[in-house]
């Protein structure tokens, strides 16, 4: 397109200036007007007239050209400065060598050198996937761990130490506080003083695994290309072992939950984010329907994180059930290979959805007790809260809401693995929206 654009410009300049050598042999070579009625006789006086005029008609001609000229300029400057995913969907090749930061969110913990570890070790390209290790806390031990890596990896230092003034109530708090600062000042420095144009967040407390890289490159297109996504997560809420099908790494769907753990982000969404970012509970915030306005992430059916960190101002909530049996990915997938076109909107509903209502629906009491024959899948109808939250407790998933959107949920549906057959926790069919007030 840009070689295209070029012999256009090219093309323009040449016949500008050929037009113009024309004039100048027209103009010249055609004699005065007294001289084509009495060729014996030269009238000075009228001769003057016919050059001045001659001139006059040539100066406006280099006007009008002068004109054409700075239109051809100025559409060279717009074609230059045009971002080239405007009007259509960007190639992967396209952007196959755009530079895609990783944002390591650290405070106090020294075991930030096995998430380092990792993001080194799988990495393809220290030009491309540059590691950024942001520091809040100021503790000492973890700098001297970060420090040790040299250039590998650049160290930030959040500024400000100070406690965070906030609610009484609210003094058990803290850390929430203290947390969304850092986020909010290590974003800002990602993509104002750094100036990248996305970033993959990890926190310290987070192992990569070894298609990470080429999970994000290859889901980045997309990301770029498709307004109604906001977000890519390596995380699956769900994903215990036992509940994901081993044989299917390339699985891939569309949540309506912000999963977070390992999540990509673009500059255009943190410039709509920026300036209402909350004081505390940045993730759940990022959850309301206010700031999600309908759109989703992309999370996989096996997680390509998992966290080892109970030690956190959530002091272990859901470590110990759940997040300490999530299975890590082990298989290399070719993402940046792969058609992931079906994860637009359009073409996923329709198959989501053909896929899960055409699933029998049968009982809870059935499901659990084995009685259903054949692989399945089935879906299990919820309409209320309450059976919401007992159907996902005794399914052994994720059973709390955030403004009404359940965990690795899509369209109100939570798909797992149980015992080998695909089960689909669904709303009745028709489902519209979410209720903000199911939490």
């Amino acid at each position: 397109m840009v070689n295209k654009r070029s012999s256009l410009i090219a093309c323009g300049a040449f016949l500008f200036v050929v037009w113009n050598v024309l004039l100048i042999f027209v103009f010249w070579g055609q004699p005065p007007a007294s001289q084509q009625r009495d060729r014996g006789q030269v009238d000075t006086g009228q001769l003057a007239k016919d050059v001045m005029k001659m001139a006059d008609a040539f100066q406006s001609e280099l006007e009008a050209q002068r004109e054409i000229l700075l239109q051809i300029q100025g559409y060279r400057a717009l074609w230059e400065h045009q971002p080239q995913n405007v009007g259509a969907v960007v190639s992967k090749a396209d952007m196959s060598k755009d530079i895609i930061p990783v944002l390591v969110m650290a405070c106090n913990r020294v075991t930030v050198k096995r998430c380092l570890d990792k993001l080194i070790e799988y990495r393809p390209s220290a030009d491309l996937y540059p590691i950024i290790v942001s520091q809040d806390c100021g503790h000492e031990e973890t700098a001297n761990v970060i420090g040790s890596y040299g250039s590998q990896v650049t160290h930030i230092k959040q500024p400000d130490l100070t406690d965070v003034a906030v609610p009484k109530q609210h003094k058990k708090f803290m850390g929430y506080y203290k947390i969304s600062r850092h986020y909010h000042w290590a974003l800002q420095h990602v993509f104002r003083t750094f100036a990248y144009s996305s970033v993959i967040v990890v926190e310290d407390d987070l192992e990569v695994s070894s298609d990470f890289f080429e999970y994000f490159r290859g889901l980045y297109p997309i990301l770029r290309s498709d307004p109604t996504l906001w977000c890519i997560s390596a995380w699956n809420d769900n994903g215990r072992d036992g509940f994901v099908d081993p044989g299917k790494a390339n699985l891939l769907y569309r949540t309506d939950f912000f999963p977070g753990l390992g999540w990509m982000l673009l500059k255009e969404v943190w410039v709509e984010l920026e300036p209402k970012w909350p004081a505390a509970f940045w993730d759940d915030w990022m959850r309301q329907p206010q700031q999600r306005r309908d759109r989703s992430c992309v999370r996989p059916e096996i997680s390509r994180t998992l966290t080892f960190g109970r030690k956190g101002v959530s002091l272990g909530q859901f470590y110990d059930k759940y997040l300490r049996y999530i299975k890590l990915n082990t298989e290399f997938v070719p993402f940046t290979k792969l058609d992931l076109s079906y994860l637009q909107r359009q073409k996923f509903d329709r198959a989501f959805n053909r896929d899960v209502y055409a699933a029998p629906q049968v009982t809870f009491e059935d499901l659990l007790q084995g009685k259903l024959a054949g692989s399945g899948p089935y879906r299990v109808q919820y309409s209320t809260q309450d059976s919401f939250k007992t159907f996902a407790r005794n399914l052994g998933v994720m059973d709390d809401l955030k403004s009404g959107v359940p965990r690795a949920g899509y369209r109100g549906v939570v798909s797992i693995l149980l015992k080998g057959r695909r089960v689909y926790l669904a709303p009745p069919p028709g489902w519209t929206h979410y209720d903000p007030s199911w939490s």
